[in-house]
């Protein structure tokens, strides 16, 4: 009976990881040692992401859960997860940074805010800059007709003081 609670207790830990991420990456980390395997779990440690490794009958059963079934196809072989709670692009960019020095890594498939997103979709997403980068692109583009406004002003005042003297 209470191997029976351990696998409920693990399937509702899915689930709830499912329905409070915005995005989730589901990878084959195969042929990656421990030294790999630590540092990839530090760097996505350090960036508020949790990265789990589960069994796929487990998964399977939470994603049903949360009706995100089409995640079963990519549900074969050895699988970790990496849930991102609050930023939807850091475990998918921090994947695929790795997976370029670290060609063992298999990124199979994922989810983007509720909704599964295949390996183009992650890799799209993953080319995006962070919640940083994209507030300050925002401020960039709020900032650019005021700052355009300042030197066309500028250059009035500038043709006026010419055209006085």
């Amino acid at each position: 009976m209470a191997n029976l609670d351990v696998k409920k207790q693990s399937v509702a830990e899915i689930t709830e990881h499912f329905k409070n991420s915005e995005s989730a990456v589901v990878v084959d980390y195969r042929g990656l040692d421990v030294a790999e395997i630590t540092a990839l779990r530090k760097e996505l440690r350090d960036n508020g992401i949790t990265y789990k490794v589960y069994k796929n009958t487990m998964v399977r059963r939470a994603v049903k859960d949360v009706e995100l079934e089409d995640l079963n196809d990519v549900l074969a072989g050895p699988t970790a997860i990496a849930f991102g709670k609050e930023d939807v692009v850091a475990p998918a960019r921090i994947l695929y940074d790795f997976a370029k020095d670290h060609k063992e890594l298999e990124i199979k498939g994922g989810v983007i805010q509720g909704a599964v997103a295949d390996v183009a979709q992650l890799e799209e997403l993953s080319k995006l800059p962070d919640h940083d980068g994209l507030i300050s692109m925002l401020l960039s583009v709020l900032q650019a007709p005021i700052r355009n406004l300042a030197y066309a002003t500028k250059a009035v005042s500038e043709q006026k003081e010419e055209s006085a003297e």
